[in-house]
């Protein structure tokens, strides 16, 4: 089976704005908000203090918050040191995890693809995603998310 290619920030856009019932609605900053039934699913942050580069200090200006279904499915992604998933203290209790732009070719599209229709469930109504997902034929993932195409 071919390897999907690396995902870049345009495939992160354009992967959450093709959801359904997606609005982008713009934060305090200009940073782009993609909600579904007014709820965020995919958050492009703007520099903040709980995320900064160990070296030198500096606010990352790049970090995009993911919502995720569980604290269980939040653990597995930022656990797994393969990928570029991460959280501070201030995300605690809070189901996301944090992507920076920079790393996100460490993943593929289809692993982006994953993530964000994981995230746009998390966020769905119970009806909306119960469709998306018949549509897409994915059995319900327990934990909630979509299960992994095989």
């Amino acid at each position: 089976m071919a390897r999907s290619r690396r995902a870049t920030v345009a495939d992160l856009r354009a992967l959450a704005g093709s959801m359904p019932g997606v609005t982008i609605e713009r934060g305090p900053k200009g940073n782009d908000v993609y909600q579904v039934s007014r709820r965020s699913f995919v958050l492009f942050r703007t520099p903040r203090p709980d995320a900064v580069d160990p070296e030198t200090g500096r606010r990352y200006d790049d970090v995009v918050v993911l919502w995720v279904e569980s604290e269980i499915e939040k653990q597995a992604l930022v656990s797994d040191e393969s990928t570029p998933f991460f959280t501070t203290p201030h995300f605690d209790g809070h189901s996301s995890v944090l992507l920076r732009t920079s790393r996100i070719g460490e993943l593929t599209r289809d692993e982006l693809a994953e993530v964000v229709y994981d995230a746009w469930l998390a966020r769905a109504s119970k009806t909306a995603a119960r469709t998306w997902l018949e549509e897409h034929r994915l059995p319900p993932n327990p934990t909630g998310g979509a299960q992994p195409r095989t």
